[in-house]
């Protein structure tokens, strides 16, 4: 289970991009840099006579105080880096990185710096974040024992990456004070506006920070860009893979920047601004070998505004179950084989038929309101695969599908004491080509290869050293729940892997077209 003694740290928040003067004024105007916004939406009701309810979600300032006992560090009026702050900052703390205010026309000189900078800047208000706790006997807390967690948006995710993957931009005792590291629709691998890449010669607003070649050099992957023309790399030595999520929106259709130009030039496939290919990160080991995907999850919304990613009730549940949650679960799909339409037999042995696999996922924890993961064909989120990438490259069979943190804290009955979440999977029929033409008999649109949900349940232990106990079925069964043991030993190490076959059909001879393979689960403890 979480510790709770240790678990509870200072969150320092990294904001976006601003990029008008006006925008970089209001920015700095706010005590919180717009993390105190939150958002009100409509849910329908089962009676049309009725209105819509509200529902309010108030923010992750407002949540992290009345949930878990957050608060400001503002003394007196001042800031923390304040030479005349004269206050105490408890270990449950949120401070904002307020790096834009060197860039305004009221507390800066108006001309915005380079992003290296902001990174720097990062760094020094750690160190100073660290020196503020470790004054106070109350939080018993030594220098080289002092842990934060980095929660950023959009840039301000870039700007986090500059200052834990490039030495020159910070002191290594700031870089091992930061425990975790979460991000709201950073543009990990740049920004494409009309399939293009924001040029690097765009010094406009500093808009090329965006630009691939210039990440690469903040971010010290001028070689690896060279190989792989991408830049969404994390070096294990810099920061553990293990230790950052990626929350990314898929809702373009409601980000209202630039009179909704923007979401016009970013296209289907992103959260107005930010593509959903971009939006996520690879740990890669010192050989130059991606290892894994960090931990990512999928909302319908946008980049920002009413309907933004930051200040929406999804978002915020992944936040503090990543940070404060007592068990992560990696979800994988493995593919054993594919099956096409008997017509296409011949042709598929001959090399000659093509087609794209959608992969979607809903993620819901059991008794709440909105999912931890959600991945659709129509929004572009799911995760996909080619056909003759399933037949010819064995590494494909296995899909990454996202990541999911649970808590003791969130149970809906006191009384059940079980972690508990549904998983929806679907594998749509793909459009089959037959030497790059749409093959149209017996296409229907929409279909599923497969479709089922599935419940998973974990039992903790009555004592630690003992057990748990992990029940699980596929909902169009139902005839009975498989259940495994699990050593709480390897469960602590991340060595658990629970594997659920699905098929098609159990028909014989198997129906075609089909799939069959299974859901694979790599379960861990966290915060031990």
């Amino acid at each position: 289970m979480a510790d709770k003694d240790t678990c509870f740290v200072p969150i320092i928040y990294v904001r976006g991009y601003a990029m008008s003067r006006s925008e970089i004024d209001e920015t700095t105007a706010d005590p919180f840099c717009g993390f105190n916004l939150g958002s009100t939406i409509q849910r329908a009701t089962p009676d049309p006579k009725r209105p819509p309810k509200k529902f309010v979600f108030e923010s992750p300032v407002v949540r992290l105080s009345s949930d878990y006992g957050y608060g400001d560090v503002f003394s007196d009026g001042l800031d923390i880096i304040d030479p005349d702050w004269d206050g105490k900052v408890p270990l449950r703390s949120i401070i904002i990185h307020r790096y834009y205010e060197s860039a305004s026309s009221t507390l800066g000189k108006g001309k915005t710096p380079e992003i290296e900078s902001f990174a720097k800047g990062l760094s020094d208000l750690i160190l100073k974040v660290c020196e503020r706790v470790c004054a106070d006997p109350a939080n018993a807390t030594k220098p080289e024992d002092f842990r934060c967690y980095l929660v950023a948006h959009s840039m301000g995710g870039l700007v986090c990456r500059a200052f834990l993957q490039n030495p020159a931009l910070g002191h290594a005792q700031a870089r091992a004070s930061v425990d975790k590291y979460f991000t709201y629709a950073t543009p990990h691998n740049g920004i494409d506006l009309a399939g293009v890449n924001v040029p690097q010669w765009l010094g406009v607003n500093d808009i090329n920070n965006f630009n691939r070649e210039r990440i690469a050099e903040y971010l010290t992957l001028k070689t690896l860009y060279k190989k792989t023309k991408r830049v969404d790399w994390l070096p294990e030595k810099a920061f553990p893979s293990n230790r950052v999520f990626c929350m990314v929106g898929t809702n373009r259709g409601d980000y209202e920047a630039g009179a909704g130009i923007s979401r016009t030039f970013a296209g289907q496939g992103s959260d107005g601004l930010v593509r959903i290919a971009n939006a996520s990160v690879w740990g890669i080991d010192d050989e130059g070998n991606a290892s894994t995907p960090c931990a990512t999850a999928y909302a319908y919304r946008s980049h920002s505004g009413p309907y933004g990613i930051v200040n929406c009730e999804e978002a915020y549940q992944n936040l503090v179950r990543f940070l404060f949650g007592d068990v992560r679960i990696d979800m994988w799909l493995d593919i054993k084989d594919v099956s096409v339409p008997e017509e296409l037999q011949a042709d598929d042995k001959a090399g000659k038929v093509d087609g794209l696999y959608l992969i979607e996922v809903h993620a819901s924890p059991r008794g709440k309101r909105w999912f931890l993961t959600r991945r659709v064909a129509e929004e572009d989120s799911v995760a996909c695969r080619t056909h003759v990438e399933i037949r010819k490259n064995p590494k494909h069979r296995s899909v990454y599908l996202s990541s999911l943190f649970l808590a003791n804290q969130f149970r809906v009955d006191p009384n059940r004491k079980t972690l508990a979440y549904q998983l929806q999977i679907g594998i749509r029929v793909p459009d089959y080509e037959v030497e790059r033409r749409f093959w149209m008999d017996r296409h229907y649109e929409g279909q599923y290869l497969f479709q089922d949900a599935v419940v998973i349940e974990l039992k903790p232990p009555a004592n630690p050293d003992g057990a748990w106990k992990v029940t699980y079925d596929w909902q169009s069964d139902n005839v009975g729940q498989a259940e495994t043991e699990i050593d709480p030993v390897q469960l602590k190490n991340g060595d658990v892997e629970i594997r659920i076959p699905f098929a098609t059909s159990d028909a014989t001879p198997p129906i075609s077209p089909g799939v069959t393979g299974c859901l694979r689960f790599r379960v861990q403890l966290w915060n031990v």
